[in-house]
């Protein structure tokens, strides 16, 4: 990494490369993986237990998935994501896990480094992205095997570190390691910038050479810096032909743009809470903390503060039996902890006391503004107005991906430009068997940016953006 470092982001002008990722979560790590020269073939002996794809893989043995037509083989595919071709690689990954089996991968990976793609993965944390932001003692919403990269399953790794899945689930802290150590353990290292923060990304045309030939397709140039162990900053400046956008959302904390939103005690992040807790400005004593949200992210609020026996106040503007709140699609089995949390928000309602001491739910509220003395002004359902004294605020409203690194933020690269990116509501248009940009060309996208929000299915993303590659690589239509 250093090597690369000192040839590339100190050099004033090198080669343009042919690939630079942006990010190093899952999606990134994944997409580094198969530009590295990793292959993935079917078993020879393998039975997918699907009839259709089984037959669809016998008819080209021995050719690498990467070289087959993904529409094809996706074709009659369905499950628990809009992506076609995310649903064929997590059923060459994982054959029948949503029929709660536990059926090995009818893949089998071998590294031919002659297939490889030069590439640098930039992202701001160590290599597993946002995971190492997250309090490492919470449990991760999917199942811990549906965590795992490509030829590494997340259970043998944890067995290794003699660490165990709890309730099928890891924490994130165990997720976060597993990442940083997939990328070691594949020898990808030397592809990854760490402490890297991207400014600006444009494209055009490239330059003539000298023969007057003009390389096809646009060329990128991304701008930003590298912050040092003394935190110092290093200006880096790189030109591409591809780019690919794996940020994630996470970097933009919603707001819900009421006054007062800006006063010291609001704030839009579940560290804020951690942080108070470990200096003593929350108590057990103290006014309750706001928590406002109805979704997972507010869920471990309640949960980090009812460990703490911090009292809260949670309120959020839905009917607690919308079928679109979260906790309505979790089974109760497997989520314990968030069903104890939907039923605390049922059950201790304002209207209806009951017996969670420290904790008090506003359904239906809708907030209308903070005031300096800790105060927070609400509308109930009938339109009555109430004042709540509060410790801390938390605003958790879900986030929106930071793009502003693109020109116009990337807006116009939305399925709806008019309306605001949005991982769930509005993400990048993109190919959806190329996961390239349909308003650029070699500008591609993955993970939530593109619409796939587990880290299950943006696999398939970085399959689909691998096989375009190589056959721009090739010479091939994309």
């Amino acid at each position: 990494m250093s090597n690369w470092k000192k040839d590339h982001l100190g050099a004033s002008s090198s080669e343009p490369l042919k690939v630079i990722i942006i990010g190093n979560g899952p999606s990134g790590i994944c997409l580094s993986y198969l530009l590295s020269g990793y292959t993935p073939y079917v078993k020879p002996d393998a039975v997918h237990p699907h009839p259709l794809l089984q037959r669809k893989l016998s008819e080209a043995p021995g050719v690498s998935i990467l070289d087959q037509d993904l529409d094809y083989l996706s074709e009659g595919l369905e499950g628990r994501c809009q992506s076609p071709v995310a649903l064929l690689f997590d059923a060459l990954l994982r054959p029948d896990t949503d029929f709660g089996g536990d059926t090995e991968s009818v893949l089998t990976w071998k590294l031919q480094k002659e297939r490889a793609i030069p590439h640098v993965v930039l992202g701001r944390n160590l290599p597993g992205g946002a995971w190492h932001s997250i309090e490492g003692s919470m449990v991760t919403l999917s199942q811990g095997q549906w965590m795992g990269l490509p030829d590494l399953e997340v259970k043998d790794w944890m067995r290794r570190k003699r660490r165990g899945l709890r309730n099928s689930r890891a924490t994130a802290g165990d997720i976060a390691h597993y990442y940083r150590d997939y990328v070691n353990k594949k020898g990808l290292g030397q592809s990854f910038v760490s402490g890297a923060v991207v400014t600006a990304v444009e494209w055009g045309v490239p330059e003539p050479s000298g023969s007057g030939a003009r390389d096809p397709g646009p060329l990128f140039q991304v701008r930003g810096f590298l912050t040092a162990e003394d935190q110092s900053q290093q200006p880096f400046s790189l030109c591409a032909h591809n780019v690919v956008l794996a940020t994630g959302t996470s970097d933009s904390p919603a707001r819900l743009g009421v006054p007062g939103e800006t006063l010291p005690f609001v704030h839009h992040e579940l560290s804020a809470l951690e942080a108070a807790i470990r200096a003593g400005t929350v108590t057990p004593d103290s006014d309750p903390v706001l928590i406002i949200g109805a979704g997972l992210s507010a869920a471990d609020a309640v949960l980090y503060a009812r460990h703490y026996n911090i009292p809260v106040t949670h309120a959020f503007r839905r009917p607690v039996d919308d079928p679109g709140l979260v906790f309505n699609q979790l089974p109760k089995m497997l989520y314990p902890e968030y069903h104890k949390v939907h039923q605390m928000m049922r059950e201790q309602s304002i209207l209806s006391p009951s017996p969670y001491e420290g904790y008090r739910s506003l359904p239906e509220h809708r907030l209308l503004l903070f005031t300096e003395h800790r105060q927070a002004l609400f509308q109930d359902p009938q339109g009555l107005q109430k004042v709540f004294g509060l410790s801390l605020v938390l605003v958790l409203i879900g986030s929106h991906p930071d793009l502003s690194f693109l020109p116009g933020a990337g807006a116009h690269l939305a399925v709806d430009p008019d309306q605001p990116l949005s991982a769930k509501r509005n993400p990048i248009d993109v190919e959806p068997f190329t996961y390239q940009s349909t308003q650029q060309e070699g500008l591609y996208a993955l993970g939530p940016l593109a619409g796939d929000n587990f880290v299950r299915f943006v696999q398939g993303g970085a399959l689909a953006v691998a096989s375009s590659l190589l056959r721009k690589e090739a010479g091939k239509p994309p």
